[in-house]
This record gives C-alpha cells, sequence and structure tokens, in this order.
C-alpha cells in the first residue's frame, strides 16, 4: 500500500500526465478546427478554434512545467526551467492576442462570433 502511494505522489509522472493532456487538447482542437473549415469554410473561425485549442493545452503544459519546479535543485536546472517556461509563456500571450484580434475583426464585419 505505500508503494501505491508513493507512486500517487510521485511527481515525474504526474508532469507527464498533465503535459501529455496539454498536447492532446492543441491536437484535438487542430482537428476540430480542420473539420469546422471543411464544413463551413470560415477560415476565422478555424483560427479561433486553434487559437483557443492552443491557449488550453499550453496552460495544461505550463502546469506541468510548473511542477518542475518543486524538484528544482541546481542553477543549471533553474535556467532550463526558465528556458521553457518563458517561450510557453509568450506563445499563451500571442495565441491570446490572435483570438481577441480575429474576434475583433469578426465583430467589425458583422459576423457570429462563436466560442
Amino acid at each position: 500500500m505505500s508503494t501505491y502511494l508513493a507512486n500517487l505522489f510521485d511527481l515525474t509522472a504526474w508532469v507527464v500526465i498533465i503535459e501529455f493532456i496539454g498536447a492532446l487538447l492543441i491536437v484535438a482542437y487542430v482537428v476540430a478546427a480542420i473539420i469546422s473549415l471543411l464544413r463551413h469554410g470560415n477560415v476565422a473561425q478555424a483560427r479561433l478554434l486553434v487559437a483557443d485549442g492552443a491557449i488550453t493545452g499550453l496552460s495544461f503544459k505550463l502546469a506541468g512545467t510548473l511542477l518542475k519546479t518543486i524538484e528544482l535543485r541546481t542553477w543549471q536546472q533553474i535556467l532550463m526551467f526558465v528556458a521553457i517556461f518563458v517561450p510557453r509563456t509568450v506563445l499563451k500571450r500571442l495565441f491570446s492576442w490572435e483570438r481577441s484580434r480575429v474576434q475583433s475583426r469578426l465583430r467589425a464585419s458583422g459576423q457570429d462570433v462563436q466560442a
């Protein structure tokens, strides 16, 4: 029973699971965007779906990266964390900006903004 609890609280396994869920979310949203594009031909809506997926998936991947901070012990590990954390944060903000830009363009043209 104690080995089961030790495995349950193993951070490495949780990091992998959380980051994998983030990757799956990104792929699922991209597939949904492709299906939406093929069905309706609305490029703006497909871009919104991809942006939403990237934001959601990167949030999970960022959570996984933050979980890794619990195990940081050397300066090299800290620098590696920063090298991963900063680009993911910048990408998340970039996709959020792109999402707002597409939504405002859709509103200005009088189209229905979903999501």
